[in-house]
């Protein structure tokens, strides 16, 4: 994404977009061309969309939650929504679960609160909240899902409709007065029948997580790495002993590996769309808990191990699954230069391609705005979460390539003179596609919103 003004976008890419959407029913039915128009300014100065389109403000950082255990928490990130299950005098039709991660490290502004028997290190800030929502969109509870967790960045939906919340940190007890180790997955429920699981998924690994996505035809779940510093984050995949087993099973443990791309040491070296590679490798990890060292520094042996900077979003399309390498600077000791790459992993022909690159519509020296969060949308297309400087959007992508802005931020939390605006984080719809819910990550915001969707 290129740096973008009050009255649109302008992106520079290359590749196969239609990729993106390989696998939805939506996207083969439409497969959108046109966006929604120019964005209107909000009176009330919350957010900028299109005519047609409206916002209800759900929850907000600081206000109280219903549930009497606090404030609404601060740095709203990765979020999905599920369908609640029906009561048996019916009073759950239509209703969703909307979970929500918050992105809270030692210094949040507002923790997330410790509930007795949802609360993993009572010293940490972060966690989940858990919203349910009636077809209206009206809030009808709030409450924590899982605290005493940190850095609460995103995550993936399980195939039995649990959340699995993902910690992108690698603190130790010890520091910075943690009293667990962090870095795991956690299992978050939403009913009697499915609770939050307070205890990691070790076998999942300790490292810096961001996403996760499961394989639907055999239980395999996938796994980002967002690491800060070279060497850079690594490509998983996790192989539980009891696949597809449903809820608790990924307790039972299994096998974490690494992707290896023979010849290939960094991703971001791949510059050119459509390039492939046969024979992908997955290497077991030598220590999942990395007791004394962390995974990316692990021994590989000879050979090495593929590493990428800023592996971010990751979901399950088709019969593949698509990782997003947010972006690569050399500068920082990638490779080489990009804003942003989607990669394709066919399980069943052991082969990864770059499929999308993303970049700037000018050169190397001005920056774009890194795809962070994405999401695949009731039109057919792909909603873009932008993170960087200057106004923050959500950017619609139709399979034809059209950029489109569908969100403007609105709350300025600069000054008049210098101006600043929130991320936006954790875009997804509801089940029946009607409202795409999407957080502001500061000040915590969480919008509901409806409109023409199926019209794009």
């Amino acid at each position: 994404m290129a740096r973008t003004g009050a009255v649109g976008a302008a992106v520079a890419f290359s590749g196969a977009l239609s990729e993106l959407f390989a696998g939805t029913a939506a996207a083969q039915a439409t497969g959108g061309s046109s966006g929604y128009g120019p964005l209107i300014p909000d009176p009330k100065g919350l957010l900028d969309l299109p005519k047609g389109f409206r916002y209800k403000v759900l929850s907000r950082e600081g206000d109280p939650m219903s549930s009497g255990e606090g404030k609404v928490p601060s740095n709203h990130d990765g979020m999905a929504a599920f369908a609640a299950r029906r009561s048996g005098h019916g009073r759950n039709h239509g209703s969703v679960w909307l979970v929500r991660n918050h992105e809270n490290r030692m210094d949040g502004r507002v923790p997330v609160p410790t509930v007795k028997g949802l609360t993993y290190d009572p010293a940490a800030k972060g966690g989940c909240t858990v919203l349910q929502l009636d077809r209206h969109n009206d809030v009808l509870a709030e409450r924590v899902g899982i605290a005493g967790t940190s850095t609460n960045c995103a995550g993936g939906p399980s195939l039995w409709g649990t959340w699995l919340t993902c910690e992108e940190t690698e603190f130790k007890a010890g520091e910075q007065g943690h009293t667990k180790d962090h870095g795991y997955i956690f299992e978050v429920g939403f009913d009697k029948d499915r609770p939050t699981s307070v205890e990691p998924l070790t076998a999942m690994g300790r490292f810096q997580h961001e996403a996760v996505a499961f394989d639907p035809h055999n239980g395999a779940v996938y796994e980002t790495e967002d690491a800060f510093e070279k060497p850079f984050g690594l490509f998983y995949r996790f192989l539980p002993k009891k696949p597809k087993g449903g809820y608790g099973s990924l307790h039972a443990g299994g096998r974490l590996e690494a992707m290896r791309v023979p010849g290939v040491r960094d991703l971001s070296a791949v510059t050119e769309t459509g390039t492939a590679f046969e024979g992908i490798e997955w290497v077991k990890v030598p220590d999942p808990l990395a007791k004394e060292t962390p995974i990316r520094f692990q021994d590989f042996g000879p050979k090495g191990i593929t590493h990428a900077q800023k592996l971010e979003g990751c979901y399950w399309g088709g019969r593949s699954v698509y990782f997003v390498s947010s972006y690569a600077k050399s500068a920082e000791g990638s490779a080489a230069d990009h804003y942003g790459q989607v990669w394709r992993y066919e399980p069943h022909a052991n082969r990864l391609t770059l499929v999308v690159v993303f970049g700037p519509d000018t050169d190397l020296q001005l920056p774009g705005e890194e795809p962070d969060n994405i999401c695949l949308a009731p039109s057919g297309g792909l909603m873009v979460c932008e993170d960087g400087a200057g106004a923050q959007h959500v950017f619609g992508l139709t399979r034809k390539g059209k950029v489109y802005p569908v969100a403007r931020g609105a709350q300025n939390i600069g000054t008049p003179e210098e101006p600043e605006w929130g991320e936006f984080a954790g875009v997804t719809f509801s089940p029946d596609h009607r409202t795409m819910y999407v957080n502001c990550y500061t000040p915590g915001t969480t919008f509901a919103i409806t409109g023409p969707w199926h019209h794009a």
